[in-house]
């Protein structure tokens, strides 16, 4: 079994190379964090609740040698609703369709039903390269980290999987995460670049501002409403009779849930999470945007709307 650590040194080759990487694994084994410390920008939405990733957000690694584009999926599960299938679905074409697949095991947890689920998918899918990458490697001691590598490459023998690479990282202390992008990018085809310099992700500017505006607002109700969260951008436009060096950009934007009870928790006693909310998610697309905004936000009830096609439509799924 060979652990990749930070000492190897591999002899610098002069072709660019770039090309598409996905990480997978259960949800919550760190999958987004792990985009965005490589990216080195908030790109993916992090929240330690599962299942929170509904889009496939790519972020893209800009190095002198190569492009590394990666595309976020949600976490394959054992499906309970429709939109459950439909996110094993999207799961199952991206991991068809890119260079390199890094299968994400959190350190802090044994391996189980739902790694081996996702591990023997992946060893049906030959002809792409594989890369164990043990995260969360912070929360645990070096024997508990030893056990772990060694159960991974285990895993991998079992189900007839050779894994390129098993690396172990630590996104939240970025440990080995450059480390990472070294061993990813060998695995990479050889070509130009596919995105322009300054491009950090393809997603439109919409969709990321909707999910960190549901990312806002899962904090604090993890429990109650995990899944019953989404949000619909539905208008960005820059305010009118403003000094060019005073832009302000409006955004109006409805948060959907699948109850009517569910409003109160939403919205908070006197409005106050609702309001926390916008304070939070405005920071946050103000820095991505780099502009001051303006958010009206406002709830509403779609009801069931996990489990109704016409819904899931019209909110993006």
């Amino acid at each position: 079994m060979s652990v990749r650590t930070q000492s190897s040194e591999e002899p610098a080759e002069a072709v660019h190379r770039a090309g598409f990487a996905c990480f997978v694994g259960r949800p919550n084994a760190g999958k987004s964090t792990l985009t965005n410390a490589l990216v080195g920008q908030k790109v993916a939405i992090t929240s330690n609740r599962p299942q929170t990733t509904r889009h496939t957000v790519r972020g893209i690694v800009h190095r002198e040698d190569a492009q590394l584009i990666l595309v976020d999926t949600p976490g394959l599960h054992k499906p309970r609703t429709l939109l459950g299938e439909r996110l094993n679905d999207v799961v199952r074409t991206t991991w068809a369709e890119v260079d390199v697949i890094g299968f994400c095991l959190p350190a802090n947890e044994k391996l189980g039903p739902g790694d081996r689920f996702i591990a023997k998918e992946l060893a049906g899918i030959r002809k792409t390269p594989k890369v164990a990458i043990v995260t969360k490697t912070d929360l645990v001691d070096s024997k508990t980290l030893a056990e772990q590598l060694i159960a991974v490459d285990q895993l991998g023998k079992e189900l007839g999987i050779t894994w390129a690479e098993i690396v172990p990282v630590s996104a939240t202390a970025n440990q080995q995460v450059d480390l990472l992008a070294d061993l990813l990018t060998p695995l990479l085809p050889e070509g130009p670049t596919l995105y322009p310099e300054g491009d950090l992700t393809d997603e439109p500017e919409q969709v990321m501002v909707a999910e960190l505006i549901r990312e806002a607002a899962l904090e604090g109700v993890r429990d109650e409403l995990p899944h019953s969260i989404a949000v619909v951008v539905e208008e960005m436009l820059p305010r009118e009779d403003r000094p060019a060096d005073k832009p302000l950009l409006d955004i109006h934007a409805n948060v959907y849930i699948e109850r009517p009870s569910q409003k109160g928790i939403i919205i908070g006693p006197k409005g106050k999470r609702l309001k926390d909310v916008g304070i939070k998610s405005r920071k946050q697309i103000e820095a991505l945007l780099g502009t001051p905004v303006f958010l009206d936000l406002h709830v509403k009830v779609a009801k069931d709307w996990q489990r109704d096609p016409k819904q899931l439509r019209r909110l993006g799924f």
